[in-house]
């Protein structure tokens, strides 16, 4: 890839996780803003890995690697299988970790006796960040 493709592609992952929300920072703080600045966020973050997908894998560069380059390529989509693993299972993990802490603080400010079995359900929701961390550490062994 050239120095160019990598520059671009650099400034637009750098822009779609900043222009969102600098671009919705000022105003009331509503819900509906927070909303509108995710939104914004994960299109044009998304639409750059899709652009960055079509440049990577578009044209002579897949059809003319040889034995080297197709074993590094193959080593590569290890590589960023293992980080979807431990980064998807991250962000589901944080999610429920988000509902569950929350319930669990207002049960646990209505009646202090259920603070062991919250902490439980607390901590199945962080398991499955765990789980996603070892299944990269399985793939990354593959390699």
């Amino acid at each position: 890839m050239s120095l160019l493709v990598k520059i671009t592609l650099s400034a637009a992952l750098i822009l779609s996780i900043a222009v969102p929300f600098g671009a919705f920072a000022a105003g009331e703080k509503t819900k509906g803003r927070y909303r509108t600045a995710l939104a914004a966020n994960v299109f044009l973050f998304f639409g750059t890995m899709v652009f960055a997908a079509v440049v990577m894998f578009s044209g002579n560069a897949v059809a003319a690697e040889t034995g080297a380059q197709a074993a590094g390529s193959t080593a590569g989509m290890g590589y960023l299988s293992a980080a979807l693993a431990t980064g998807l299972s991250c962000l589901g993990g944080g999610i429920a970790v988000s509902a569950a802490a929350s319930a669990a603080l207002g049960a646990i400010s209505e009646d202090s006796s259920i603070l062991g079995k919250s902490l439980i359900f607390v901590g199945l929701a962080e398991g499955v960040c765990l789980y996603g961390l070892i299944i990269s550490f399985m793939i990354l062994g593959k390699l």
